[in-house]
């Protein structure tokens, strides 16, 4: 059976209905009311004083190829990655949860969209300041130390310290804790800030196990990895104040580009589109009176009456029209004075073969 007018009418107002309501469920953010920002309190003190502290010793330790060196070369001898080859291809997938690049880019798309539904640039301006402290703390230890890897060592037992290596500390640890722990740093409620520190420790711990199994790092780069995250991650509250006024600054800009763009908007363009100056020329203050531009109109001959207006009009577009050909230099004083001819009659035909004895005949109009 057919459906009726009104039958689908009805269905095409539930259907709309339905949009609707998807519309606005997906259009109700539950954030909180207010995001909370992390202050630098004496407990976040206390964690960046230790480790702080922890960081020195291990580089000291190294530095003087202490027992940590001699566990380094144990390790490295025991060869993991031999021992349980089934996991190796697994691990070498793993590991690239501590790759800068691939991590930045999941991390940063995650918060891109909670800036977004928030209205707040928080969040993306928090990794990129984390992202930079990463890059200049631990790169500059890096290049400064210079140890080489252990499938570059060249002597057992020595530190490879100041040979022109780059790997202390593990730059796929420090970057785990960083990226990962930013997401725990960054949560709007206790519960997820919870399950986002278990879940960031676990993937920093395994990307720098993986590190060792693999052969690619000492297992003090681990630590030390491990400790220049956390560092970063304890340091974050000292620079809200500066990730606030950058995001103040970038919404001023913005609404200051929109304020230009509404006003250029709002300006309306001329009726007849944009004048041409060759058809209507302004003269120069200084310029003489032109003949074109204000020359007001001429005038009838006083002494022409009804007959001779033709005269008079022939004689004005003459003098209209060699002013025009010279130029429009004259002035208004240089004008030539119109002269009324002929008579006040109107000329007659009959009149035209009776002239006086001795006189010429009149000349015609404009003649």
């Amino acid at each position: 059976m057919p459906d009726g007018p009104g039958l689908s009418l009805t269905r095409c107002n539930v259907d709309s209905v339905r949009t609707d309501q998807l519309f606005a469920r997906l259009d109700r953010e539950a954030e909180p009311p207010k995001i909370e920002i992390p202050g630098m309190s004496r407990t976040r003190t206390a964690l960046f004083g230790s480790t702080l502290a922890f960081y020195i010793a291990i580089v000291w330790a190294v530095l003087i190829t202490s027992w940590l060196v001699a566990l380094d070369w144990k390790v490295m001898l025991f060869r993991p990655y031999e021992q349980w080859p089934e996991v190796h291809p697994f691990l070498d997938y793993f590991v690239v949860l501590g790759q800068r690049g691939p991590t930045s880019v999941m991390v940063a798309a995650w918060l891109g969209w909670r800036s977004w539904r928030q209205h707040t640039l928080r969040p993306l301006l928090t990794l990129g300041a984390s992202l930079l402290l990463l890059n200049v703390t631990v790169g500059s230890v890096k290049l400064g130390l210079g140890r080489l890897g252990p499938h570059y060592a060249t002597e057992i037992g020595s530190a490879e310290m100041f040979a022109g290596g780059d790997i202390f500390p593990s730059g796929h640890t420090a970057n785990a804790v960083v990226t990962w722990g930013i997401l725990a740093y960054l949560a709007t409620t206790p519960r997820a800030r919870r399950w986002l520190s278990v879940f960031s420790a676990l993937v920093a711990l395994g990307v720098g196990a993986t590190t060792v199994y693999l052969g690619t790092h000492w297992l003090s780069d681990v630590l030390l990895g491990w400790a220049a995250g956390l560092l970063i991650l304890l340091s974050l509250p000292w620079f809200e104040p500066l990730i606030g006024r950058t995001e103040a600054w970038i919404f001023a800009v913005r609404e200051a580009r929109r304020a230009r763009r509404k006003l250029g908007a709002a300006q309306p363009a001329p009726a007849g589109g944009r004048v041409s100056p060759v058809l209507f020329p302004q003269r120069h203050p200084t310029a003489p009176y032109s003949a074109q531009a204000d020359t007001p109109p001429a005038r009838e001959p006083v002494g022409a009456g009804s007959g001779g207006r033709s005269t008079g009009n022939a004689r004005t577009a003459g003098h209209l029209t060699q002013r025009l050909t010279t130029g429009v230099k004259g002035v208004r004083s240089e004008r030539t004075s119109v002269t009324p001819a002929g008579s006040r009659r109107a000329p007659h035909a009959d009149r035209t073969g009776a002239a006086r004895p001795g006189s010429s005949p009149r000349p015609v109009a404009g003649g």
